[in-house]
């Protein structure tokens, strides 16, 4: 018998083969994934040492994107020891709901070990939980949420439809500029920016789907909107990313003129390296081009990253 963690022990009943009870495997002490596990049962959510007899089998979850699955060998009875590496030396990618526990906890200055004893759970399953995309029960998010004093719906980031930013600051942030490739390179290919133009009623800030062409930022739009108000004029045009999980962000400003693109081999060009059509949906059938003159940018991160 082997196991992962996250896979359920199912123990049957020897008479009639229906589940008797059943629990998420929250622990390995082998890194082999052999018995006993610690397992935390669905009827009492309570964490215990198993070794299974013949009347128990593992059911195992399915490899996927931000499923709770590991590769074997990963989790021993030594909270955060991976074959003989630690979870963090082991290259984690965690996901949004490990990312804002690991984030809470850490604010609150509790370590990983008083955060498992105050959830009820092994320290090595919120090790996990903290540094893969996981998908923890609802159980598991109440006891997580009662232990750092939050809300479910803030660990699963419910505030998604609010403005960005609501969140808890650092502690101890750090703002550094952001050289003109650095820019570029956050800039990418394509996404969604904002162009502020001045309009007849005045100034205007407006989201649109831009493509970067030639180092040249351009977005299409239909004739008669603010957007294509920007032609003929400097503008500036902004990206920002945050983060959060994590309270962290970037965001970077161009500056220079736009001018409204009619010559057909370069439009046909820019609609042949479009990535997507306009979000806002209808015809968008004029191009505008931004030639960058000033590129300026910032990010906030912890202090020593």
């Amino acid at each position: 018998m082997r196991a992962r963690l996250g896979d359920q022990l199912v123990i049957e009943s020897p008479t009639t083969g229906d589940t008797r009870r059943d629990g998420e495997i929250v622990g390995l002490h082998h890194a082999d994934g052999t018995p006993p596990y610690d397992v935390r049962w669905s009827d009492t959510h309570e964490v215990t040492l198993v070794f299974p007899g013949p009347d128990a089998h593992v059911r195992h979850l399915e490899h996927g994107p931000g499923n709770t699955d590991m590769p074997p060998g990963h989790g021993t009875a030594e909270a955060g020891v991976v074959s003989g590496r630690t979870l963090r030396e082991a290259e984690p990618n965690p996901g949004d709901i490990g990312r804002r526990v690991a984030a809470e906890r850490e604010r609150q200055g509790l370590s990983r070990n008083e955060t498992a004893r105050r959830a009820a759970m092994a320290p090595d399953y919120l090790a996990y939980l903290e540094e893969n995309p996981a998908d923890p029960s609802l159980a598991t998010l109440f006891r997580l949420a009662s232990a750092l004093d939050t809300s479910v719906a803030a660990l699963r980031g419910g505030g998604v439809d609010l403005p960005p930013g609501q969140g808890h600051a650092l502690l101890h942030p750090e703002l550094r500029d952001l050289s003109p490739d650095e820019c570029r390179a956050l800039l990418s290919t394509h996404g969604v920016g904002r162009v502020a133009v001045t309009t007849l009623d005045g100034p205007a800030v407006v989201p649109v789907n831009y493509e970067v062409i030639d180092g040249a930022i351009a977005y299409r739009t239909a004739p008669d909107s603010v957007p294509a108000a920007a032609a003929g004029k400097e503008v500036a045009f902004e990206v920002d990313h945050v983060d959060e999980a994590m309270s962290q962000g970037w965001s970077v400003l161009v500056v220079g003129p736009a001018r409204a693109v009619t010559e057909p081999d370069a439009v046909r060009r820019l609609a042949e390296h479009a990535h997507t059509e306009s979000w806002a949906g209808g015809r968008r059938e004029m191009w505008v081009s931004i030639r960058p003159e000033r590129l300026t940018g910032c990010r906030i991160r912890p202090s020593g990253q």
